[in-house]
């Protein structure tokens, strides 16, 4: 892939407030997330990777706190990742299936780079921990959104290895963080088909003040 992205400029320049782009336009309307045993080889080169997580962390951001970090598993980590989540999901799942500890044992060879985001909160900051967790959510679509307009498919996952306090030891997270998401990143193998989206119409209201009616 040869895709980039333009330098962010220096710190107090004057920026667009808004860019009309149909390629834009066109990735918002038509992303797709690729099914999770549907990638593969190639992924994002080391420096390519690098690039998509800083143009990932361009997010709404309140006090500019960056209250999340990623964990990248490429090459050997993952498959050393596969093996201790199964130990772990032995000790904290006895009753765990065969085919359940199977599927932890392939979860990070679904794809050559898997990028763990970790909401980390500032719990004494004056800053809502709820925005600061939105925040890490949004870098996650943000994720895939770059790597997407750089030629990369992938898929936003959590699983139960999102909700293991012995994951999380594994990953040294603190009492304060958690996993937002693991990023799946390569190359589709098959293309993901449309699915069933909401009635969007449903689920929108415009507010009126209580006694009012709308004309």
């Amino acid at each position: 892939m040869t895709y980039d992205f333009p330098s962010a400029p220096s710190v107090g320049v004057p920026m667009k407030p808004a860019q009309a782009s149909q390629a834009a336009r066109d990735l918002l309307a038509l992303r797709r997330s690729a099914g999770k045993r549907a990638l593969n080889s190639p992924g994002p080169a080391p420096a390519q990777l690098d690039r998509l997580l800083e143009i990932a962390a361009r997010v709404p951001d309140h006090r500019r706190l960056g209250p999340w970090r990623f964990i990248v598993f490429e090459g050997d980590a993952r498959e050393h990742f596969n093996q201790a989540a199964v130990n772990i999901q032995t000790h904290e799942d006895p009753d765990a299936s065969h085919q359940m500890l199977a599927d932890t044992a392939s979860y990070f060879s679904r794809a050559p780079v898997v990028i763990a985001v970790i909401s980390s909160p500032d719990t004494a900051h004056k800053t809502p921990v709820w925005e600061q967790q939105l925040s890490a959510g949004a870098v996650c679509l943000n994720l895939l959104l770059a790597a997407n307009a750089s030629g990369w498919a992938g898929c936003w996952l959590t699983e139960w290895i999102a909700y293991s306090r012995g994951i999380n030891a594994l990953l040294n997270l603190s009492d304060t963080e958690r996993v937002a998401g693991y990023i799946y990143l390569g190359t589709a193998t098959e293309p993901p088909q449309e699915r069933m989206r909401p009635d969007i119409d449903g689920k929108i209201r415009r507010w009126t003040p209580v006694g009012e009616e709308r004309q």
